[in-house]
């Protein structure tokens, strides 16, 4: 019965192991996935200063041209 007692506690000690391991896995997928928004953002702001130094950038070429 003792034998019994021992598989039976390890068996459970390894779906224990299995759940935490998935619950960290969750918890790092929900960081990464924060931090790839983050980023998208970060990426939408330097486009848009790019459009701005690409329109200042025509202005001046224009204006050099007139000259």
């Amino acid at each position: 019965m003792t034998m019994d007692t021992v598989i039976l506690a390890i068996i459970i000690a390894t779906l224990a192991a299995i759940v935490y391991c998935l619950r960290i896995v969750v918890l790092l997928e929900r960081r990464i996935a924060k931090i790839d928004i983050k980023i998208e953002k970060i990426t939408q702001v330097i486009a848009k200063e790019e459009f701005k130094i690409e329109a200042e950038e025509k202005k001046i070429q224009k204006f050099m041209k007139k000259r």
